[in-house]
């Protein structure tokens, strides 16, 4: 129990060193020297302009979002791609039985040294069928993915200067307008 506790503590002291070693060492070694535009408010991008109370753009939200979503989807290739290697493997004709019997022990997880009972060794049809469904399988992943990607894209969510873009399109329209609805006042007094 001792030992355990050592382990614990040992642990605990050698990671506190690791991350506090690093900030007293660069708070030693690096320089002082504060500016106002130093220690102005900078945030995602965006100089810190009025009050901090006003109400936050939500894109930065929508952004981050769609991050996390797009960077989470890499994880579900891993289990995909361990599949399909192991499929694509096996379905390998040129494989012995030997061969064929370790890959489909490492296919359905068994543990080293136990060995699948020989109804259960996977065939190069089987195979051959598991990696054709692993490829549908990412395929309509990929497409759910795609088509929550083009419902962003379609809704605005990706514009960030959207409501710049409405406005200069209506003041646009509106200068048209005028300048059409003035024309005949011009001809008139022309003539």
């Amino acid at each position: 129990m001792t030992d355990l506790l050592l382990h614990f503590l040992l642990f605990i002291i050698a990671g506190s060193v690791l991350v506090l070693a690093p900030m007293l060492i660069g708070k030693l070694v690096r320089p002082w020297l504060p500016t106002p535009e130093k220690q102005s408010v900078y945030e995602c991008g965006e100089p810190a302009i009025g009050s901090s109370y006003i109400q936050f753009d939500i894109r930065f939200y929508v952004v981050a979002l769609l991050f996390i979503i797009f960077d989470v989807e890499v994880a579900f290739f891993f289990p995909w791609a361990t599949v399909y290697g192991g499929a694509t493997q096996l379905a390998d004709s040129r494989l012995s039985d030997v061969a064929r019997s370790n890959l489909s022990d490492k296919l359905l997880n068994l543990a080293p040294g136990t060995s699948a009972a020989s109804d259960t060794v996977v065939s190069a049809a089987d195979a051959l069928y598991l990696a054709k469904t692993g490829v549908v399988d990412i395929a309509v992943f990929f497409a759910f993915i795609l088509v929550g990607f083009a419902y962003v894209w379609k809704r605005g969510d990706l514009d960030w200067v959207r409501s710049l873009v409405s406005e200069f399109q209506q003041s646009q329209a509106l200068t048209r307008t005028a300048v059409v609805a003035d024309q005949p006042a011009k001809t008139e007094m022309a003539s």
